[in-house]
């Protein structure tokens, strides 16, 4: 692994072969009201449904595209995006599993429910067209983080000369009146064990965004909702990615590394290394490497994914805790992406830009209405047997 001071001066190097070619929003959970548990979750509709494929389908044929001009395959490196994918699939099916034993031990009134009790509950959630939403939502989420990692890859195949890190700094010193905001924020608050939280805090996304995004869908009475902030959550990664290409830029750490070498070795300082050390691997011979070039500054992607579930936190009108909780969430990692020196304080302004826009086009493609945090009406792809047999007993019900 390279030191700090070793990058500065292996930095041109690195950049001469480029010539060649993340609490998440639940709007229910086991611990419901028991009014709340015997109804069965909102219907989806078929447009919420499409929604995600159709955004993984768009930054994958967007990828497919910009490898081809880049004269390198698409790929997974190391299968991350395969593992994640993976990962969140079991994890939901555990959900699932929580979910229907609580709610079949709340009716029963024990915590060994009978088999018949499991069922009931099982049928009343979880309908086959609910279970294929949900892993649509899921696949759709990875198939654009896929698309996403080789978006990023290509960004200094695709623009080999261009740099804008002197551009975003000095951006930066002029909100601070020609002051380094990194700086500023390691004076305020120290170099010891400020940098060992804060980059427990940046590290913290990497698990936020798979588990939001299974209790979103799992947890969620109005699943159409649950779709919304995964499709919301999806739109970060290709969005994420045109921010790269029209500003290209490697980030304050590495482009000033010498005013970080002040900062304590920490889990975020040895995932800079890594990754510094896969950009150079990657831009030795792009077409064989087999890492993924993962350095861009502008914008924050952490950012406008953990400021898209803040939103989304009040849009699904989740409690003040969580609403707060959010917040301060997103407060942390803003700071900790500049103390740290992922970031220019302009990157995590556009990053907010980003997830504006993301719920915006998201609640467009979903039909999700964001000023009452409600569906517009449409025509339902789901609705279980037991919800329409209640119905059809119902005093009153017509058919």
């Amino acid at each position: 692994m390279l030191t700090r001071s070793s990058r500065s001066a292996r930095l041109g190097s690195a950049l001469a072969p480029a010539v060649a070619p993340a609490p998440a929003p639940i709007s229910g959970g086991p611990s419901e009201s028991s009014a709340a548990q015997a109804s069965p979750p909102t219907p989806s509709s078929r447009r919420s449904v499409l929604a995600g494929p159709l955004v993984a389908g768009v930054t994958f044929v967007a990828a497919l595209a910009a490898t081809h001009a880049a004269g390198v395959p698409l790929r997974d490196p190391d299968h991350v995006a395969g593992r994640r994918l993976l990962g969140v699939a079991l994890m939901v099916l555990v959900l699932v599993g929580l979910d229907v034993l609580v709610r079949a031990a709340r009716r029963s009134g024990t915590l060994r429910p009978s088999l018949d009790a499991l069922r009931s509950v099982r049928r009343e959630r979880w309908s086959a067209r609910r279970g294929l939403a949900m892993g649509t939502a899921v696949a759709s989420f990875y198939v654009s983080y896929l698309a996403y990692r080789n978006l990023k890859s290509v960004v200094p195949l695709l623009r080999p000369a261009d740099l804008f890190d002197s551009q975003l700094a000095g951006f930066d010193r002029g909100l601070f009146a020609g002051h380094d905001p990194a700086a500023l924020l390691h004076s305020l608050l120290g170099t010891g064990i400020s940098a060992h939280l804060l980059s427990t805090v940046y590290v913290f996304y990497v698990v936020f965004v798979p588990i939001s995004l299974a209790l979103a869908l799992v947890f969620s009475l109005n699943l159409p909702g649950g779709l919304f902030y995964a499709t919301a959550m999806s739109l970060s990664w290709p969005l994420g990615a045109a921010s790269y290409l029209l500003l290209p830029a490697l980030g304050p750490v590495y482009a000033a590394p010498a005013d970080f070498a002040g900062l304590p070795a920490s889990e975020a300082s040895r995932l800079q290394g890594m990754l510094f050390d896969d950009r150079l691997e990657f831009l030795r011979d792009p077409a064989v490497a087999g890492t993924a070039q993962s350095i861009a500054a502008f914008a924050s992607v952490h950012v406008s994914m953990i400021f898209t579930a803040a939103v989304a936190a009040h849009l699904l009108g989740l409690g003040r805790g969580v609403r707060i909780g959010m917040w301060v969430l997103l407060a942390l990692t803003a700071t900790a992406t500049i103390y740290l020196g992922w970031h220019y304080v302009v990157d995590d302004i556009a990053g907010v830009g980003i997830g504006v826009v993301a719920l915006a086009v998201a609640g467009a493609l979903t039909g999700f209405d964001l000023r009452a945090g409600r569906r517009v009406p449409e025509e339902p792809v789901e609705e279980s047997a037991h919800a329409r047999r209640t119905t059809s007993r119902a005093p009153g019900a017509t058919r």
